[in-house]
C-alpha cells in the first residue's frame, strides 16, 4: 500500500505555502501522490502546476478536475500538458461534483450523470490517443452537426497516451462505472468494514472488460490526527464530517448522507443533516458517531494508527491519501512523518 496526501482545497485561510511545505515534506518521505482538490474556490489545476514545477519525483493528482466545469476536450488538453510539463507525473481524477454546484455555479444540468461520466471519459481518452474526436453521443457531440466543424486531434503528442484516470464516486452504480472504465477510485468516508460492499461493485465494472482489482487503484482520502485519546482526536474531524453528512448537498440528495446511511448510520445521519440544515453547525458535528469518524479515520496514537492502516490495507487499499487536520504547519509535517512510520511499523507500506 503505497501513502498519497490529500491537500483539499486552497482557501479559507489556508495558506498555499503550507501545501507546499507539506508536498515537499511528503517527497522527501517516499508518498508517491499528492492530490489537489476543487468545488468553487480555487481550481485544481493551478495548484498542481505550482506544486508539479517545485518537486521532482513525486506525481501530482486532480481529485478532482471537475466534469460540468470543462468541455471533454479542454481537460485532455490541460491533462496532456500538465503531465508532459511534469514529466509524466500526472494523474486524471475526475468528478461530476453535485447539483447544487453543477447547476449553480457551472449552470450545467446535472441530469444523468452516469451516461454523461461515461461519455466524457470515452472523449478524453480518445484525445490522448491522438484520435480524430469525433463523437456523437446523447450528451457530447463532435464535431457539431451541419456546421464548419471538423474531427481535430489534440495538436501536441502527449508524453503518455495513457495517463492513469480515476473516477471519484459513491454510489453502487457509479462505483461499477469506475471499474469499468477507469484506473481508479477517489473514495472518501471508505471504511474498511465495509469496503467489501464496494470494491464488489468495481469488481463487476472490472468484470465487464475482462479485468480484475490486480491492476485497480483504490484511493481513499483519510483524515489522521495524532493523539493519545482516539475520542479527542475525532473531535478534529467533526465539522469536517457533519458538512459533508449534513450539508454537501440538498435534504433529498446529498450523496455523503446517502453513504452513511449503506454504512449503518442511517438514524445518525439523519440527526446531523437535519441539525445542519437548521444551521445548528456544532450541534451537527456533536451528533456524528465517533464509531463513524473511527472507521473513517486514523485516530490516536501511532501504534493505533499503524494498527487501522493495516485494516484498510486487508481490506484492498492501494493508496492510503492521508489528510491532515493539523493548525500549524509544522505540526501538519510531523503528522505526515508519523503517518510514513506507522505505515512502515505495520508492514503495509510500498
Amino acid at each position: 500500500m503505497r501513502l498519497g496526501l490529500s491537500l483539499g482545497y486552497w482557501g479559507g485561510g489556508n495558506d498555499p505555502r503550507s501545501h507546499l511545505a507539506a508536498t515537499l515534506e511528503a517527497e522527501r518521505l517516499g508518498y508517491s501522490v499528492v492530490w489537489a482538490a476543487e468545488a468553487y474556490g480555487s481550481d485544481s489545476v493551478t495548484m498542481l502546476s505550482w506544486l508539479a514545477a517545485q518537486t521532482e519525483r513525486i506525481d501530482v493528482g486532480s481529485a478532482v478536475m471537475q466534469i460540468p466545469a470543462r468541455a471533454a476536450t479542454m481537460t485532455a488538453m490541460t491533462a496532456a500538458s500538465l503531465d508532459t510539463l511534469s514529466g509524466g507525473r500526472f494523474r486524471l481524477g475526475l468528478g461530476v461534483s453535485g447539483p447544487q454546484v453543477s447547476e449553480g455555479w457551472y449552470g450545467v444540468p446535472f441530469a444523468k450523470p452516469l451516461g454523461r461520466t461515461r461519455e466524457y471519459v470515452s472523449v478524453v481518452r480518445r484525445a490522448l490517443r491522438n484520435e480524430p474526436v469525433e463523437f456523437e453521443g446523447k450528451h457530447i457531440r463532435l464535431p457539431l452537426p451541419d456546421g464548419p466543424g471538423k474531427p481535430l486531434r489534440l495538436a501536441m503528442r502527449p508524453m503518455r497516451s495513457e495517463i492513469p484516470m480515476y473516477l471519484a464516486v459513491i454510489g453502487p452504480k457509479n462505483l461499477e462505472l469506475a471499474g469499468e472504465l477507469t484506473d481508479g477510485w477517489l473514495a472518501v468516508f471508505f471504511a474498511p468494514e465495509f469496503a467489501s460492499e464496494q470494491l464488489a461493485c468495481v469488481t463487476r465494472g472490472r468484470e465487464k472488460t475482462g479485468r480484475t482489482l490486480a491492476d485497480f487503484d483504490v484511493v481513499p482520502t483519510v483524515p489522521v490526527v495524532v493523539g493519545d485519546d482516539a475520542a479527542e482526536c475525532a473531535d478534529a474531524v467533526r465539522a469536517y464530517s457533519a458538512l459533508y453528512i449534513g450539508g454537501m448537498g440538498s435534504r433529498d440528495q446529498n450523496f455523503y448522507n446517502q453513504l452513511a446511511t449503506r454504512m449503518g448510520f442511517g438514524e445518525a445521519a439523519e440527526e446531523v443533516q437535519r441539525l445542519y440544515l437548521e444551521r445548528k453547525h456544532r450541534e451537527a458535528a456533536a451528533a456524528v458517531p465517533f464509531e463513524f469518524i473511527d472507521r473513517t479515520c486514523l485516530l490516536g496514537t501511532p501504534e493505533r494508527i499503524a494498527d487501522r492502516m493495516r485494516a484498510f490495507s486487508d481490506a484492498g487499499v492501494t493508496t492510503l491519501s492521508v489528510s491532515t487536520f493539523d493548525k500549524d504547519p509544522e505540526s501538519r509535517l510531523n503528522t505526515l512523518r508519523i503517518a510514513a512510520e506507522a505505515a512502515e511499523a505495520a508492514g503495509v507500506a510500498d
